[in-house]
């Protein structure tokens, strides 16, 4: 049994996420030229292309980090304009970058809470007191359910490895994330082991029942994970492949615009 075949929700005939026709220009240049997309929940897309086919510039417009030209999105079927990072959070979508977001000087604990700080309750709380504790059991917590070893959540985050900190990132995300985990590269720059870990997480995710996209170059690693493969050429879709059937000449030729031969 391949790894996409891996038991989870079944899928609801409505898309958690849709778009339609997305565009999206930096001055004179095309970044997406009219993108249709649509995720359902407790399914893995990988969304894969050259460098410059407009992946990273694709989830921007979902996480609201880039508001698209054109287009359409729908959350759930409904129709929703997203104009920032907080409104893409309100819908149920978070998103981890290559680049993590995380602050390296502070604790785990305190990163997987990053702008979602704790107050302790009655009068403290109103002046600004912070609930360490229920922090710290909370994170350690989200930690244990990627199924990632840490030493301690009090830990800073500089002192994990880079597949550590990956883990800590996309728990940080599946912990508040309702409905759509969006992964820029996740496996970049890391080992065959941490790779191994990180791909476990994305499947548990699947299992709990989230609609996620993966952008990765590393196609056969996303291919064990995957259940649809959508290939982006030059800003547009160039394919859309079911995971378990498609072949890496398939892929790359989608990704080449040509018929590609191993």
């Amino acid at each position: 049994m391949m790894d996409s075949d891996i038991a989870g929700p079944e899928k609801s005939p409505l898309p958690v996420l849709k778009a339609r026709n997305i565009v999206k220009r930096f001055g004179h240049v095309q970044a997406l030229g009219g993108v249709d997309f649509e995720l359902h929940r407790g399914e893995i897309v990988a969304l894969v292309g050259d460098n410059g086919a407009g992946k990273s510039t694709l989830i921007k417009c979902f996480s609201g980090v880039y508001q698209a030209d054109e287009g359409e999105i729908e959350i759930d079927g409904m129709p929703v304009k997203i104009h920032s990072p907080m409104e893409s959070r309100h819908y149920g979508i978070e998103t981890v970058f290559q680049d993590l977001s995380l602050a390296p000087d502070v604790s785990v604990a305190a990163n997987v809470f990053l702008g979602r700080e704790i107050e302790k309750r009655g009068l403290l709380g109103k002046v600004g007191f912070l609930d360490y504790p229920e922090m710290q059991k909370r994170a350690a917590e989200y930690i244990r359910e990627v199924g990632v070893n840490l030493p301690s959540v009090e830990i800073p985050a500089e002192t994990l490895s880079g597949g550590q900190r990956q883990a800590v990132a996309i728990a940080r995300a599946r912990a508040w994330a309702s409905k759509v985990l969006l992964l820029d590269e996740p496996t970049a720059a890391l080992g065959v082991r941490q790779t191994e870990i990180v791909l476990k997480i994305i499947k548990a995710s699947k299992i709990k029942g989230m609609g996620i996209v993966v952008i990765s170059h590393d196609l056969p690693s996303v291919l064990k994970v995957a259940d649809r493969v959508v290939v982006l050429r030059l800003g547009r879709v160039s394919g859309n492949f079911q995971a378990q059937s498609v072949t890496y000449a398939d892929v790359v030729s989608a990704m080449l615009g040509k018929e590609f031969k191993v």
